[in-house]
């Protein structure tokens, strides 16, 4: 029997749904598996890198994931957002970010008098959940929400539960310590610290996981998770049992790495081996010349043991899966927020709220346990994308390259090769909407809402060849259009740059000099997007200083290594 809370929530997830206009239209021409209404999960990582799984030229142990990979298929262009706020916000409503309230963060709420940047995703949205609930699908979410502003903690008008999920057990934050974060929520209610001796929080989010997909997959109704890990988002921390097993991998140190990785993913038909690895990121020195080097094997060691935990979790839903006899009938789909994060956590202090614990990257101090609060900085976040430029915040390919992986034995057939096709995470609306039978409406309760911008992906489930629209991107001045093989980009406050995305997808030989015609239309097409979606001019006036310039600084431990003249 339902509580007089699961109730209301309920009869409020009814009556939202009853207010959406259902007069829409499919957003593609139905596939062969419409109408085969699978259950669907949804696994996103946060801030994980290109390289950072075995399908995608990783050391890690990852066999679930290639489990998954081997028996279903991977994409190997495959786009997300250059940030973790937009990128959750345009995969849950199938918009660009900006269209949901989403072009900064919910921690940049009031900053922006632009609703584009209101850091509140828009109430003119529906999400997946709410539109698959119109067509009886049960809906439950774990992890990471970070959609909602985080001043005012009694509005909770945008918390998991009032946009579309019956369950949730996670966290509306962003970031959080990983042995006992504080700030954890089950439905909408705040539930006490765990304890840190017991409890893992990427392991507990798998868990709740295992435990929805256990109450869900009673019934003959069709059933959507969203399962959206805290990790690796720093702070790094890992039971230290798994961080020995990776405690003497990185000896070798990151330009062997970058090269071993490059190597593997060429092999399995990742990249093409015409694209050249790009050299090391400038600020960071030959791991010969490094000056800290227990400290940097034991930082990424720290890190593998992070994503060794999710695979572990993404097994143990594989597992349950199994138990209840649904795996056959399960779109699992597997991808990443952003790219790796480069982000240098600086000068040792105590945590605000947490004085026994120590944030920032010291390399006197080792990382992995509660005590500490640490990053992989730049060093790392260099091989996390192999083999691309920079990182989260930029969209160049190493900010918005997404490992993808999608296994559905009823829906998809192994595919040897990497899909070549060109995707989006807004095409995973459409997608879920298509094998659920469901429409995108044209207006909710709040009034009309942007039209969908994705396109579904089932033909390439079919093994099949689609022609994509073309795509944009904007975060922090950082700007992009890719479409068909040509992609202009701008890291702010740089110019703009051409690339031929067959022969040089790692972005080392910009073209525009050679192509004046195609940058100028490719222009128009970016500035007529952003005019559509409501850009901003980077900086805005209300900017602070020191995120108006663009500079890509170097942190004090690699300054040791800096060339003396």
């Amino acid at each position: 029997m339902k509580t007089r809370r699961e109730f209301l929530q309920t009869t409020a997830a009814a009556a939202a749904a009853a207010a959406i206009d259902r007069t829409a239209t499919a957003s593609a021409p139905a596939s062969s598996l419409a109408k085969s209404r699978p259950n669907i999960i949804l696994i996103l990582a946060d801030d994980m890198g290109y390289s950072d799984i075995g399908p995608f030229g990783s050391e890690i142990d990852t066999p679930n994931l290639d489990r998954l990979a081997s028996n279903g298929m991977v994409m190997n262009q495959f786009y997300n957002s250059p940030r973790c706020c937009p990128s959750r916000a345009a995969l849950l409503t199938g918009l660009y970010s900006h269209q949901a309230g989403m072009g900064m963060m919910t921690s940049d709420y009031g900053r922006y008098p632009f609703p584009a940047y209101a850091g509140n995703l828009s109430k003119q949205t529906i999400t997946i959940p709410e539109a698959l609930k119109t067509v009886g699908y049960k809906t439950a979410m774990t992890g990471k929400w970070h959609l909602t502003q985080e001043k005012d903690k009694t509005d909770k008008s945008n918390w998991p539960c009032q946009r579309g999920f019956d369950k949730f057990w996670g966290m509306t934050a962003g970031a959080s310590v990983y042995f006992n974060p504080g700030a954890l929520i089950e439905q909408n209610t705040p539930l006490p610290e765990p304890d840190k001796k017991t409890f893992y929080y990427t392991d507990a989010i798998a868990d709740h996981a295992v435990n929805y997909i256990d109450e869900l997959a009673k019934g003959k109704d069709p059933f959507f998770l969203y399962c959206a890990f805290n990790a690796p988002h720093w702070p790094i921390q890992a039971p230290e049992h798994t961080i020995e097993k990776y405690a003497k991998r990185y000896a070798e140190g990151w330009d062997r790495l970058r090269e071993e990785r490059h190597k593997r993913q060429i092999e399995k038909g990742i990249v093409d081996a015409r694209w050249e690895l790009t050299p090391r990121d400038p600020r960071v020195p030959a791991w010969e010349k490094a000056s800290f080097k227990d400290w940097e094997m034991r930082r990424y060691a720290v890190y593998a043991a992070i994503v060794d935990h999710i695979d572990q979790g993404i097994g143990r839903i594989l597992k349950k899966l199994e138990e209840r006899s649904a795996l056959d009938n399960t779109l699992i789909v597997f991808m990443a927020d952003n790219g790796g994060n480069a982000e240098e956590m600086g000068q040792m202090a105590p945590l605000k709220g947490r004085p026994n614990v120590y944030q920032g990257n010291d390399p006197k101090v080792m990382p992995g346990s509660w005590k500490t609060y640490q990053s992989i900085g730049i060093p790392w976040g260099n091989c996390c994308n192999t083999p691309f430029r920079l990182y989260k915040h930029y969209a160049h390919e190493g900010g918005i390259s997404s490992p993808f992986v999608a296994h559905w034995p009823k829906g998809i057939k192994p595919q040897a090769k990497p899909n070549p096709n060109i995707a989006h995470e807004t095409d995973l609306m459409p997608t879920f909407l298509e094998l659920a039978g469901a429409t995108y409406p044209k207006s909710v309760a709040a009034g009309p809402i942007p039209e969908m911008v994705g396109q579904s992906l089932t033909p390439v489930f079919e093994h099949k060849l689609r022609s994509r629209g073309p795509i944009f991107w904007e975060h922090e001045g950082n700007k992009a259009v890719r479409f068909d093989r040509w992609k202009l980009v701008s890291r702010f406050p740089d110019g703009w740059e051409l690339y031929n995305m067959e022969e040089d997808r790692t972005e080392m030989h910009d073209v525009a000099h050679q192509n004046e015609p195609r940058v100028k239309r490719m222009i128009a097409m970016w500035d007529d997007w952003a005019a559509k979606v409501g850009v901003q001019p980077w900086p805005m006036p209300q900017t602070p200083p020191r995120e108006r310039t663009g500079e890509m600084r170097t942190p004090e431990y690699l300054k040791v290594d800096e060339p003396k003249h």
